[in-house]
This record gives structure tokens, C-alpha cells and sequence, in this order.
């Protein structure tokens, strides 16, 4: 029987990219979750009728528009998602976080979330101490908040706004995003404001995509490797619940 990955994804652009094409090269049959389709972008807080978490082998809880921490604007799912991912987690599934998912999990499990005190849009490097697991880049980061690390949990790499990558037993949360590519980059320009808000902070967006695609066979092969230590060290280490 093939494993099974689920990936929840927040909104209607959060393709996986590279991710996703390694955990199916791995033999993992995904399924996509849709939490906030694009009808319904501007008012997200939807009410979702969630699949069973624990039937998967691998959860990958990918980013969105939105903050991990705002349980006013989108707690009609994002109560549930906390309560729904900590008891996968407690049960041993694996799950790979990345930037709200990363965010998600940090508050999950005993962290905080909060608005940072300003944007990373764009490639950046970072300092990891285990470069084996989280190389140091640069990786595409796309955020207005930052978390603090759970305690008991191993800060992997870290910059100087923030956190960048942390184990705790069997989950992986991340600050950026291993997922991008230029489709995937095109996808969130062409969001509703997308394009602006970028530009808001100091952005060209032409320069944006143009080093995308220029560096995308380097960080697709990141994003590759980064599956790969995820499942042979992460999801294989000893369960470690709260």
C-alpha cells in the first residue's frame, strides 16, 4: 500500500512545488487539502469539514496569507487545524511545517506567533547549525511574522530577525519556504495584491522573478535534499509529545 502525504493548504496558491514532486519520487501517493478556496480569499474564515489527520502517514502543513496567531479573523478553522495537528503530532505522524505551517506548529507546541518587526520578501541566507539538514541557501522567504521557539525544541538555523528551521521529535517547522519555484512565485504575484504588496516593501518584482528562475535548478535541488533529511532523520526520530 503507498504512503500517504496529506498537505494542507490554507489557500487557493499554495502549490507545493518541488516538495511535492519529491514525496511523490519517494512514493508517497498526496492529497490536497483546500481549507480557504479563492471565492472566499477576502473572508477566510470559513467553516471546514476536515479529513481524518491520522489516516496519513506525513502531514505537510504548507503557508498562507494570513496569521498563525490571528484566532479572531480565521478561528473558525484555525482552533480546529491547532487542536487537529497537535493530536497528529502527539500520535507520531511526522509533519513538515513551512512558514504559517512552521508558525502553526511553534505555537502548537508551546510557542508563540506575533507580527515581526518587518518583512523578509525575497532570497535570503541564513545560519544553520546543521547544515546536513537545513543547508544555509538562500531560501525564499515570504513573511510579516516571526515565531519563538517551543520549549524543548532544537533551534536548526536561524537569521537575525528570526528562527529560520526547528525539530521538535517527529515535526520540522520552518520560517521559509523550500516550496517555491517560478510557478509557484507566479502564483502568489498573482494573488489579489499580490504584486503591491511586495512592492510596498522595496521589491522589483521583475528583479524578483528574474533571480527565481535564474537560481531554480539550485533551489529545487534545496528543496529536494531537504525532503530527504526530513524523511530519513525527522520522521524516523523518536516520538516526542506534549
Amino acid at each position: 500500500m503507498a504512503k500517504r502525504a496529506l498537505f494542507i493548504e490554507h489557500d487557493h496558491a499554495s502549490e507545493a512545488g518541488p516538495i511535492a514532486q519529491r514525496f511523490s519520487e519517494h512514493g508517497y501517493e498526496i492529497t490536497r487539502f483546500l481549507i480557504v478556496d479563492e471565492a472566499n480569499y477576502l473572508t477566510p474564515n470559513v467553516t471546514v469539514e476536515w479529513p481524518d489527520l491520522l489516516s496519513f502517514d506525513v502531514l505537510v502543513v504548507l503557508g498562507a496569507p494570513w496569521g498563525a496567531w490571528e484566532d479572531e479573523r480565521i478561528g473558525n478553522w484555525l482552533k480546529p487545524e491547532r487542536e487537529k495537528v497537535l493530536e497528529a503530532h502527539n500520535a507520531g505522524i511526522p509533519i513538515l511545517g513551512i512558514c504559517f505551517g512552521g508558525q502553526l506548529m511553534a505555537r502548537v507546541l508551546g510557542g508563540s506567533v506575533a507580527r515581526a518587526p518587518k518583512a523578509e520578501l525575497g532570497w535570503y541566507q541564513i545560519k544553520s547549525d546543521d547544515t546536513s539538514l537545513i543547508e544555509e541557501g538562500p531560501w525564499f522567504q515570504y513573511h510579516w511574522d516571526r515565531f519563538t521557539l517551543p520549549p524543548g525544541a532544537t533551534l536548526i538555523a536561524e537569521n537575525d530577525l528570526c528562527p529560520q528551521a526547528y525539530s521538535f521529535g517527529r515535526t520540522l517547522g520552518l520560517q521559509f519556504h523550500p516550496e517555491i519555484d517560478s510557478q509557484v512565485l507566479d502564483l502568489w504575484l498573482e494573488m489579489d495584491g499580490g504584486c503591491a504588496e511586495v512592492e510596498s516593501e522595496g521589491v522589483d518584482v521583475k528583479e524578483l522573478r528574474a533571480e527565481t528562475k535564474e537560481i531554480e535548478q539550485q533551489t529545487n535541488q534545496r528543496g529536494y535534499d531537504l525532503v530527504d533529511q526530513f524523511l530519513d532523520r525527522i520522521a524516523t526520530a523518536p516520538i516526542k509529545r506534549i
